[in-house]
């Protein structure tokens, strides 16, 4: 059972190496010529594919392109809506102390006594 396991994953990986390998551009492969980079994956069963995944290939080109959002993606990000906020809370607090409802202090972090 673990034999055939080993089999399967050894079959997997060189085919997933071997499939990487043949639909990377030639520009990008590093050390050896495409062709050897295949002939080595195939003949060389684990050594191969792991070479070919670890060095074979120059992964660091520009990450892919995501979409860009304009302006802020959140309204506690956006300047304009915290101005008018703050505004408003300003206003509200003006409103309660000129009302002299009672009901406590006009600015709610003050502590009463």
């Amino acid at each position: 059972m673990l034999r055939g396991l080993v089999a399967v994953l050894s079959i997997a990986l060189t085919v997933f190496a071997l499939a990487d390998c043949v639909q990377t551009e030639d520009d990008k492969i590093r050390g050896i010529p495409k062709w050897a980079w295949i002939v080595l994956i195939v003949l060389l069963p684990w050594v191969g594919p792991i070479t070919w995944l670890v060095v074979g290939k120059d992964r660091t080109g520009p990450a892919p392109k995501r979409p860009q959002r304009r302006g802020p993606s959140a309204p506690d990000e956006d300047p304009d809506f915290l101005r008018k906020l703050d505004e408003d809370i300003r206003r509200e607090r003006r409103e309660r102390g000129q009302n002299g409802s009672g009901e406590g202090p006009a600015d709610p972090d003050t502590p009463r006594s």
